[in-house]
């Protein structure tokens, strides 16, 4: 009950945040041009909220739908305003101006990543030291001669501080079908280089599980015990384990940590599998089975289940840290990076090379809030600057209803001389609010398949 308030109140503080960003983009880039704006709205549907403010009275909205947020302008959908006010007008003002107020939006949520990006660079981003706790057998990392035990020095000349820290590099390579070059100091002290080649992942098997799944790489952790630490709805959940249980045996078989009770769960796709359980000193015996799914194109199991975690050694413990300038450099980076990613990922999947699994709404994105928000101000930061920029570029695509749709229908106005047909315009709205039907359809979907599956 308290993780589930703790998720919500984290959701609801992180989507208040980033509305609130992108329409303040809007609002103060719309007074700049000289445009009067109505009514800032957080949320859509009946005012709970209400307050006027400025010299304009503008009203200042919290409605009770907290899925989004407007900005209305005078003149934006109409002309009935006076005459004295024509110049306050947004369909009065000339198609630059009003591109630059629809783009302030999604310019703003960009910023806004950069910001705390910084933010998390400049007081540090706690992490895990790059040691290599495991190798899958015949992985990419295996035929590359990694051990367990090496340290990563360097990623393709990147220095390598903490364990995540060049993930997103890895991902973008991946899609790149690239080799990367790792420097890593093995146990003995020897410096050698590994090479891997990415370009033999499969492109729709690239996702977050790219350094273990895909890799084959697994993080230094000390050795974590066969108890439940998080139960995810699905098997593990509809079968009546708790968080706190220790596993003794599966099937009879004694499993002595987490490790092995996972490998044996793994190999048990749609088999009814009996656990014997210790529950605060009671032996109990579970039958649970484990859901089948596709990783690397072999049928694994999973029950949703996560380990209760050890502490970690402080000589294990890393953090990321710059000065304020490189901060921003660095934050600059991400920001671009992510972008890019996350536009080439919208356009593989359009193609059909990338998993539309990997589009998440907003059960899980509460999910991540909450669990990102327990781990931390550092994670938290890291959490809002990713929705962040994924809310920017998606309200950048030339996609009717969004602000990229009214920025085409700008740049459109802009080579003919006048505005689309209102008819044209009218049948472009309704095929976005077509399109945005089906990728929230498909989103939900998704939530509901990872919660009951």
């Amino acid at each position: 009950m308290i993780n589930g308030i703790y998720m919500l109140v984290a959701f609801v503080v992180a989507l208040g945040l980033l509305i609130v960003v992108h329409e303040f983009g809007h609002f103060w880039v719309a007074r700049r041009m000289g445009v009067k704006v109505l009514r800032f709205s957080v949320g859509f549907g009946k005012p709970m909220l209400t307050r006027r403010w400025g010299k304009d009275q503008t009203e200042f909205v919290v409605a009770a739908i907290p899925l989004g947020g407007y900005v209305r302008m005078l003149g934006e959908h109409d002309d009935d305003y006076r005459k004295e006010e024509a110049h306050l007008a947004f369909n009065q003002k000339t198609v630059g101006r009003r591109m630059a107020i629809v783009v302030a939006g999604p310019v703003f949520n960009l910023i806004f990543a950069v910001f705390a990006f910084w933010l998390v660079f400049l007081i540090g981003m706690e992490g895990m030291k790059p040691v290599v706790g495991g190798v899958a057998p015949a992985s990419l990392a295996a035929q590359a001669g990694f051990q367990r035990g090496d340290e990563l020095l360097t990623l393709d000349g990147k220095t390598v501080q903490t364990w995540s820290e060049h993930r997103m590099y890895l991902f973008r390579r991946a899609l790149d079908r690239a080799k990367v070059v790792f420097t890593v100091r093995s146990e003995s002290g020897e410096v050698v280089t590994r090479t891997i080649d990415l370009g033999k992942i499969p492109i729709a098997e690239i996702d977050a599980g790219l350094v273990s799944r895909g890799i084959g790489l697994f993080a230094y952790m000390p050795e974590i015990p066969a108890i439940m630490g998080k139960i995810e709805p699905g098997p593990a959940q509809a079968a009546g384990l708790r968080a706190g249980d220790q596993i003794k045996s599966v099937n009879g078989k004694r499993v002595s940590n987490w490790q092995e009770f996972a490998l044996t769960i793994r190999e048990r796709p749609d088999q009814s599998t009996t656990l014997t359980v210790n529950r605060n000193g009671e032996s109990l015996v579970i039958t649970v089975v484990p859901r089948p799914e596709q990783v690397n194109g072999k049928t694994i199991g999973l029950i949703g289940v996560r380990p209760q975690l050890p502490q970690l050694p402080d000589e294990m413990r890393a953090s990321v840290r710059h000065g304020p300038l490189k901060a921003v450099q660095v934050a600059v980076g991400q920001t671009w990076t992510m972008s890019v990613l996350t536009l080439e990922m919208f356009y593989r999947m359009l193609k059909l090379e990338v998993s539309t699994k990997n589009i998440s709404g907003p059960l899980t994105i509460a999910q991540a809030a909450g669990y990102s928000a327990q781990l931390g101000l550092d994670r938290f930061l890291m959490f809002l600057a990713l929705v962040s920029i994924s809310l920017g570029v998606l309200n950048l695509l030339p996609i009717p209803v969004l602000d990229g749709g009214h920025l085409l229908y700008y740049v459109i106005e802009a080579i003919r001389g006048k505005p689309l047909p209102e008819t044209v315009q009218a049948w472009g709205q309704q095929i976005g609010i077509f399109l945005l039907a089906c990728l929230m359809l498909l989103a939900f979907y998704n939530d509901i398949t990872r919660i009951l599956f």
